[in-house]
């Protein structure tokens, strides 16, 4: 467990070593697949749900997680749509810094008034990729990019359960430093 703490901060200053697949060479669900994968901000701020989603436990676990996927694809609808939200990437950003906050605090929050925060914050993650989605079929690009997501919710729910093991401070701790690192990503550091 401490091996797993002291590598978060290398995995999190971590960059892709690959720009967005091309779905003309892999297909449109690879490339939406692994483009949230691809962007520090987009995989901090989805382990932060998985994450604090854990930390709350209950039907939380998978209401909230629910409610970012569900609200992220509303979010690709209305770029598909031609409606361009203002201030995409700084409220993506935003998302990595409260929802860590969020984590780091243990916030308790009534599962409805969770899932409406990380559905706020999920309009923006969606909007961006229905922005980014290029040549791509709008389907099977949402479809990959709605696993990836869920996936990368599961394994912040999975390190919330795994640092439990460790005491109530280990996923707090998880959470600052999902934080600290959105924080850095804000400064361009």
């Amino acid at each position: 467990m401490k091996r797993l703490i002291a590598a978060l901060p290398v995995a999190l200053a971590a960059g892709p070593a690959l720009a967005h697949l091309d779905p003309v060479a892999h297909g449109s669900f690879a490339a939406g697949a692994t483009h949230p994968v691809f962007g520090a901000d987009h995989v901090l701020a989805m382990l932060a749900v998985g994450l604090w989603a854990g930390m709350l436990g209950g039907r939380a676990r998978w209401a909230v997680p629910a409610a970012f996927v569900g609200v992220m694809a509303a979010g690709f609808a209305l770029a598909l749509a031609g409606v361009a939200l203002p201030l995409v990437e700084p409220a993506i950003l935003a998302s990595v810094v409260i929802l860590g906050l969020v984590a780091a605090t243990g916030l308790r929050l009534p599962v409805p008034a969770g899932a409406a925060l990380v559905g706020a914050f999920a309009l923006f993650h969606g909007a961006a990729h229905g922005a980014e989605m290029g040549a791509a079929g709008a389907l099977p690009y949402l479809a990959g990019f709605l696993v990836a997501t869920a996936a990368l919710h599961a394994a912040g729910l999975a390190l919330a359960v795994a640092l439990a093991r460790a005491g109530r401070t280990a996923p707090r701790v998880a959470g600052g430093l999902v934080a600290a690192a959105g924080a850095a990503l804000a400064a361009g550091v």
